[in-house]
């Protein structure tokens, strides 16, 4: 497999049977929206990738639970700081567990991992990094020569360019704190004075902690390019005299009608909304349809386009389950899931480029459909294709909806009797039977010799 690193500029081979992957997460002093849910969804579905072939995914996504957006919430409602960042974690869970995202191996939090920063803070100073200001402790940055090398910025054009805090008190512009002094809750006890650690620094500990001093990969949005990942490498380099990662991956932005989601243009979706008006396999086949080093521009119409998919899948899924005669497999069937599999394969392989691998994901779905669509699609043929089929689903995150027995036996039952129905040309009667079976949001499927049902996802915005 090989990915595209930004540090590189160039697809590097993901090696070893061990991949550990820290992944930057969110900073929770809101509700996540449809950009955080796409980074997490490229990530999570590289992991079922890797694990499905065999390799063991340490896989690290920490939560930033102190910071002075956080803050500024907790004044403005007037709690604690810790209070807004445990409510938006619990809401982190509840939509990331809906949207079928894998928890990690550990989610750290800042918080919880103070002792390790003031740690690697007292190791910078000592090896003349850093330094003691009266705002706080910062980095120096003149003393990383090869800062910049992940953004490709140069220092010299970086002293006006944004998010370049102005502090009198540091050596240069460009420094960045590491410990900012504050009396203001919350705040920790340090050898320099009480405060909190700078944003940059929690990720560098974490990291350190939990995957050791060079790991396989480090990824997050295109935005944490600069200065968020650049500052990580310029501190732990420095203390570890390694790289940081081996290679950096880096997913693009969802943007609305072109342009950057944000709180000013009130064009923000949160997961929430989205989730609650498409459902989790809708939003994850629009998040995957994108080449992940590329913006994707979220729109209604490419969602609906995208339901429209999920039903060919639905359908594909329940023509195979329900297949009950015991005649051969149709001759196409095995090659059909060999070259699928081949395709699917190879495009995550090269740059893990989705759009490609849902292509042949979807070449299978209609190869399934047209089978069943000429009433060739026996128990054998569904066997053949079946394993190849839910292979797929599990590597994008896909489920369909699921039948009890119970359940299962009462449709059954229900469809006997609409079938008696027409046949004693009772069709109002049957049509009233059909309704019934429609508002348990499960669709009947006419064959020439037979009826069979599925259960679809039930979707709000296809109401």
């Amino acid at each position: 497999m090989r990915i595209f690193d930004t540090l590189r500029a160039s697809e590097e081979p993901v090696n070893g049977d061990n991949i550990r992957i820290y992944l930057c997460g969110v900073t929770v002093y809101d509700e996540s929206h449809i950009g955080h849910a796409r980074t997490i969804i490229i990530f999570d579905t590289l992991r079922r990738y890797l694990e499905s072939k065999g390799k063991m995914v340490n896989f690290v996504q920490n939560f930033t639970d102190v910071d002075d957006k956080i803050i500024k919430r907790a004044t403005a409602e007037n709690v604690h700081p810790l209070e807004i960042s445990r409510r938006y974690i619990d809401h982190y869970f509840e939509d990331f567990d809906r949207l079928n995202i894998k928890r990690a191996t550990v989610h750290p939090k800042a918080t919880e991992h103070i002792p390790e920063m003031i740690e690697l803070i007292k190791n910078l100073i000592n090896a003349g990094f850093a330094y003691v200001s009266r705002n706080g402790v910062y980095y120096s940055v003149a003393k990383f020569p090869e800062y910049g090398k992940l953004s490709k910025k140069k220092t010299e054009d970086l002293i006006s360019g944004a998010r370049i805090e102005i502090d009198e008190t540091k050596n240069d512009p460009l420094d960045f704190a590491l410990w900012k002094f504050s009396d203001t809750e919350p705040s920790w006890p340090s050898p320099w004075g009480s405060g909190r650690p700078g944003w940059h620094i929690e990720c560098s500990a974490m990291s350190l902690k939990y995957l050791g001093e060079e790991f396989e990969i480090h990824g997050g949005g295109r935005d944490l390019i600069f200065p968020h990942h650049e500052n990580e490498i310029a501190q732990t380099e420095a203390f570890t005299k390694k790289p940081l990662a081996k290679l950096w991956m880096h997913v693009g932005m969802v943007t609305i009608n072109g342009e950057k989601m944000s709180k000013s243009l009130g064009n923000i979706k949160s997961v929430r909304h989205v989730l609650d008006g498409w459902g989790p396999n809708v939003i994850r086949l629009f998040c995957l349809s994108g080449h992940y080093s590329k913006a994707i521009d979220y729109s209604e119409e490419l969602l609906r386009e995208n339901l429209i998919k999920w039903r060919q899948v639905e359908t594909a899924y329940y023509e195979m389950i329900m297949a009950d005669d015991t005649l051969p497999a149709a001759d196409e069937v095995s090659m059909l899931a060999a070259e699928s599999r081949r395709e699917f394969d190879d495009a995550l392989e090269s740059d893990f480029n989705t759009p490609l691998a849902i292509n042949a994901f979807f070449k299978m779905v209609k190869g399934i459909n047209r089978i069943a669509a000429a009433e060739t699609m026996t128990k054998q043929t569904a066997l053949v294709i079946l394993p190849e089929f839910e292979r797929m689903l599990g590597i994008l995150g896909l489920q369909v909806q699921k039948v009890t027995e119970e359940e299962k036996q009462k449709i059954t039952n229900m469809i006997k009797e609409r079938d008696i129905l027409r046949a004693q040309k009772q069709y109002q009667e049957a049509d009233k039977m059909r309704e019934q079976i429609s508002q348990m949001n499960i669709v009947l499927l006419d064959h020439k010799n037979k009826t069979i049902w599925m259960k679809k996802e039930k979707i709000r915005a296809d109401s």
